[in-house]
């Protein structure tokens, strides 16, 4: 009997993604150069992952909802009643605006105070698409860079001392107030906020040109966002953020979790994400979407972060575990060698996301790019036909 299905995505064309990436990976041609910044693999309202079936092809969300028990398993269908994650392959070409996204507590609340003033789910001035919360893990599919959360204290004090416009507001950093430092800059006058970005882009435009920074300098990453000029005024301060977060760097296979009220953005390179059920998302800037620093600043956590990477944990031979801190989702690693086979018994819907090589899923061949969505307590065996990677979605026990 049939447990494992082909899983068709969407694709989202966010303007910040790659023309290359994604189309190569899954045989696309983008003769219109489309950016192709996401793929989605789940049941979100918004972008509804389609099943190949006996029946024909099925949205996820249906499949489930017709039999909650085969699909989640009796674990999941109890404590979410749905399909809890949403999983996803990123193409960063240019940087994601900096964001946060809010606890579950917070997303009910405003998801509710918006629905009470009557903001259309699809406004561009929307911030809750739903009530979920977002917690999300990444590993990195080549190198990748992010900013993640706030600098140690004397580190970020260091950097307000290092570059020269920036020192006007060491005043406001006094005793590691992170929130004040912060809220400050954000709600500066235009003018005065134009007059400190525009000193660091020019200083971050001669350091460039001079190649004396690199990718961990935060002025590489303020001119990358400005290449094109250094605009008169009205300076997006989303800028500011890159100077005072952390720059990390993950290698190929590396991964990271972000919870609740962590400022970050996604800087360059490709990634899988797994993450709660959820498109909630509070912008601080560096992008053309809806800005609402009052919202965010409600949500960010106002601490130092010290970067967590994650190399993977071992389970066997052939896989490897991703820690996540939610009971929303957890994330594996499946490397099998030519002609090599492996059994996974799973607990609930599962989906095995084949990122190298040929494999057979319950006689169901699958491709780099393409994906597999398993019913609930089944037995599958993974047999590689060439040396091949995966990645395994599921809802920890």
């Amino acid at each position: 009997m049939q447990k494992a299905y082909k899983l068709q995505g969407k694709h989202k064309h966010y303007d910040w993604g790659g023309t290359s990436f994604l189309p190569n990976l899954m045989g696309i041609e983008n003769v219109n150069h489309l950016p192709y910044a996401e793929y989605w693999m789940g049941a979100h309202p918004s972008a509804v992952a389609m099943v190949s079936t006996a029946k024909g092809e099925m949205e996820l969300d249906v499949l489930v909802k017709e039999d909650p028990s085969k699909w989640l398993g009796a674990h999941t269908f109890q404590k979410f009643r749905t399909v809890p994650y949403l999983f996803k392959i990123l193409d960063v070409k240019n940087m994601l605006s900096i964001q946060v996204h809010p606890s579950k507590e917070n997303a009910v609340i405003g998801f509710d105070k918006e629905q009470a003033a009557g903001i259309p789910i699809s406004a561009a001035n929307r911030n809750y698409k739903d009530k979920n919360h977002k917690p999300e893990v990444m590993v990195a599919l080549s190198d990748f860079w992010l900013l993640h959360g706030f600098l140690p204290p004397e580190v970020l004090e260091e950097r307000l001392h290092t570059y020269l416009p920036l020192r006007s507001l060491i005043n406001e950093f006094k005793g590691g107030d992170y929130k004040h430092l912060y809220t400050y800059f954000m709600q500066l006058p235009m003018e005065a906020s134009d007059q400190i970005l525009k000193q660091l882009l020019l200083e971050a435009t001669v350091a460039v040109n001079n190649r004396t920074v690199t990718k961990s300098d935060p002025h590489y990453w303020a001119h990358k966002y400005y290449a094109d000029g250094i605009p008169v005024s009205n300076i997006d301060k989303g800028i500011f953020s890159i100077y005072i977060l952390n720059i990390v760097q993950l290698p190929k296979y590396h991964g990271i979790f972000q919870g609740a009220g962590l400022l970050h953005a996604y800087l360059e390179g490709q990634n899988i994400e797994l993450m709660a059920n959820s498109d909630n998302v509070l912008r601080g800037g560096l992008t053309s979407k809806h800005v609402d620093i009052q919202e965010l600043i409600q949500h960010v956590k106002f601490i130092p972060t010290y970067p967590t990477i994650l190399n993977g944990e071992t389970i066997h031979k052939n896989e490897t575990n991703y820690p996540c801190l939610t009971a929303d989702f957890g994330l594996t690693k499946i490397t099998l060698n030519e002609g090599e086979s492996y059994t996974i018994k799973t607990h609930s819907l599962e989906m095995l996301l084949v990122m190298e090589g040929v494999v057979l899923i319950d006689q169901l061949s699958l491709k780099a790019g393409e994906t597999a969505v398993v019913e609930a307590e089944s037995r599958i065996q993974i047999k590689a036909q060439q040396t091949a990677v995966l990645f395994k979605s599921f809802v920890p026990q």
